[in-house]
């Protein structure tokens, strides 16, 4: 895709602090960081989102996640890391190229988890319920 602007860092046209690449993916540090050593991981084929990237595609970003968060943490001295994928822009997701998010942390760090509230009564039963009819 010629605007995408990964894709461009795929191409050498923007430069980029890369900290992985092999012929499928690239991994590179975040320039807005929530931690040193923030890293993004996309696949070097072109896709907007989760929703619309191939299996095959998906399965070697999965197979590689590891290597890369294991890199991050053990040189940066981290112990856990949190991963994330933002999936459209309601979502949170800038850049229209699907790209894994492997944001490591420390105790204390300063960033939050999420936060949630339970459900109301009855109400887990009905969303369950919602979700199983589309996916049956």
């Amino acid at each position: 895709m010629t605007d995408c602007l990964f894709c461009k860092i795929v191409n050498g046209e923007i430069p980029a602090h890369k900290v992985y690449e092999d012929k499928d993916v690239l991994a590179f540090l975040e320039i807005n960081p929530d931690n040193s050593g923030h890293t993004l991981v996309i696949s070097k084929n072109h896709s907007e989102n989760l929703l619309d990237t191939s299996g095959e595609d998906l399965r070697t970003l999965i197979s590689i996640i590891p290597k890369i968060a294991k890199g991050v943490c053990e040189s940066l001295d981290y112990k856990g890391f949190n991963l994330l994928v933002n999936n459209g822009s309601v979502a949170g997701q800038l850049v229209p190229h699907l790209h894994f998010h492997i944001i490591p942390r420390k105790e204390d760090d300063g960033h939050e988890h999420f936060v949630g509230e339970p459900y109301q009564d009855g109400e887990i039963e009905q969303v369950a319920e919602k979700i199983r009819k589309i996916l049956k």
